[in-house]
């Protein structure tokens, strides 16, 4: 070849399968890596990536971009932190298969479970489907900053079946299971990367509805992976409570064995949580050879609390409620009048002293952080609200009033839930280092007013491989649990990894300057909907398919992503697929 298309050159090569990093430069051509080594060809384009990091693009499997990608090109913030595949269609809500009469139904399991705005979805899908193929078809276009992958969600396939009965929880009759079984092995031979389901008591719909699979009996989970696995591909996936942990546990590896298909489930530490024996029985099984993997996030899932977003600790206050609905330049203006500030505090003081129930969001000051720039994920218990406030001889209420007020009213609060149950990350950190789990969980497109977790692998990195004081991970092992293994959970072995064959999705990081930044509230969802979002220094390039889609966090041209049917064998040692 005479002249490559692209080349980074010189850059700190840790190609995602482990191995040490070491200096190379890396030949792209036509969407595929062409050569890892000395490259001495030319090239139209080249890209100095000498004192900087060369990685293959991030693998996030566990995100809700389902409608995004069907009104938008930009699987934003996802895209702003390295990553380049995303799969979405997880906690088994999304939007297909569905009947017309069930539009409002699965928005409202959506908006509810994933706090995506009712009115930016009924504004923004289009509903020019109604199985999943056809959901597939819609989405199928040109023209997306990341590869993008869905899988069959559990909700929508029961309320399509079973209608009312699926709603109300029901147990399925073995004519229901066949049914739902056909479809979902319909919606993998389209091109669904799995199935997924949700069994926790946290997913509610907007109406406080629980959501329709949380019951689900386990004849109805095996039959429908059953029938997964008649089809040779496709994943399983599912979030639960674990409230019996043995007995939750032996269903999905039920899943497993009777479909012979991989399954991944979400693993969190919480208050008086069972992670560690989730882990042991993950080992259990994979040394019987079930194939199962935990999804583990590299921080705390928390909280975003503002005067912008869904939650903060004045939210139920009476005399807050009256101008609640005020434009937030006038709002924050009428706050800062000393009476109304002294007049809700006491308000809020008074309830918090009669309302002892544990956990509540006013009660929570103890774990409840002021969000700087940039964030700190791991923030000790002295620079809690509470513990500021102490020293400064105020109550918690009246130091979080004026903290939310600071930025104009765009100041965040912090509030760590899962993964910091001991006052740090201690716990994640094993979970990350365990051999079956591999990174997820960031939500992305979900939870738009509510958390911001899809920086997640930013976090990953620069936490775990540079900033922790003790117990950090190594680089090329986080590399390899983001890239190769995260796309290996979902079988797609074509990317992840930067070698000869493989598909050309890279990054090139600042990795001394890798950094997430305070997360900011933007109103361009449809219908003027407002989302959180999180920029990152220290991403140079992001290039998907072989052309640079991000430079320094700008934008590029290229929408080189497309919808990815079906999984992806691995390229062939020393060829080009």
């Amino acid at each position: 070849m005479s002249v490559h298309q692209l080349i980074i050159r010189g850059g700190t090569v840790i190609d995602g399968t482990g191995a040490p990093a070491h200096t190379a430069d890396v030949a792209i051509d036509d969407g595929v890596i062409t050569d890892v080594g000395s490259v001495d060809v030319a090239a139209q384009r080249t890209i100095d990536a000498d004192g900087l990091l060369v990685t293959p693009g991030f693998v996030d499997i566990h995100t809700h971009y389902d409608g995004q990608a069907s009104w938008g090109e930009r699987m934003i913030p996802s895209s702003w932190h390295g990553v380049t595949t995303v799969v979405a269609g997880n906690c088994g809500v999304g939007f297909a298969p569905v009947r017309d009469a069930d539009h409002d139904r699965l928005i409202e399991l959506m908006e509810g479970v994933e706090d995506i705005p009712g009115i930016t979805l009924h504004e923004g899908l289009a509903w020019n489907w109604r199985s999943f193929p056809q959901f597939m078809d819609a989405l199928d276009r040109p023209g997306f900053d990341v590869d993008v992958a869905l899988q069959v969600p559990h909700g929508a396939l029961r309320l399509h079946v079973m209608g009312e009965r699926g709603a109300r929880r029901e147990a399925a009759t073995a004519d229901d299971i066949a049914t739902m079984a056909d479809l979902a092995r319909e919606a993998i031979e389209a091109g669904a990367l799995g199935f997924s389901t949700s069994r926790t008591l946290n997913h509610r719909t907007s109406k406080g509805e629980l959501t329709p699979t949380l019951t689900a009996e386990a004849d109805e989970l095996v039959g429908i992976a059953a029938a997964i696995g008649t089809t040779g591909r496709g994943v399983l996936q599912v979030v639960s409570d674990f409230a019996d942990v043995d007995a939750e546990f032996a269903i999905f590896r039920r899943m497993a064995e009777a479909s012979g298909r991989p399954l991944s489930f979400s693993l969190l530490q919480a208050r008086g949580g069972t992670w560690r024996r989730q882990l042991d029985l993950l080992t259990a099984a994979n040394a019987a050879g079930v194939v199962m993997t935990g999804q583990v996030a590299p921080r705390a899932v928390g909280l975003v609390l503002g005067l912008q977003c869904t939650l903060h600790p004045f939210l139920t206050n009476s005399l807050y409620r009256d101008i609640a609905e005020l434009p937030l330049a006038e709002r924050v203006s009428v706050m800062r009048d000393p009476d109304l500030k002294a007049r809700i505090v006491a308000e809020a003081v008074a309830r918090r002293d009669t309302d002892r129930s544990p956990g509540g969001i006013l009660n929570g000051f103890d774990r409840m952080f002021e969000l700087a720039d940039p964030p700190d994920y791991e923030p000790v218990p002295a620079a809690s609200v509470a513990s500021r406030a102490y020293r400064e001889g105020r109550d918690p209420v009246d130091l979080a009033y004026d903290l939310l007020l600071a930025d104009n009213g765009r100041a965040f609060l912090y509030l760590p839930v899962l993964n910091y149950d001991d006052g740090n990350l201690d716990a994640a950190g094993e979970m990350l280092a365990h051999p079956y789990t591999v990174p997820g969980l960031g939500d992305g497109g979900a939870h738009v007013g509510t958390i911001c977790d899809a920086s997640f692998p930013t976090t990953l990195f620069a936490l775990w491989g540079r900033d922790r004081a003790r117990a950090r991970l190594d680089l090329p092992f986080l590399v390899q649990r983001h890239t190769r293994d995260t796309a290996r959970t979902v079988g797609l072995c074509d990317r992840g990894v930067l070698a000869e064959g493989y598909r050309a999705d890279v990054n090139v990081i600042d990795f001394e300057h890798l950094a997430a930044r305070r997360p900011e509230m933007h109103y361009d969802l449809p219908a003027g909907g407002k989302r959180l979002v999180q920029a990152a220094d220290g991403y140079i390039a992001t290039v998907v398919s072989g052309q640079v889609t991000y430079e320094n966090g700008e934008a590029m041209g290229p929408l080189p992503g497309r919808l990815v049917r079906g999984p992806r064998s691995q390229p062939v040692p020393g060829g080009i697929r």
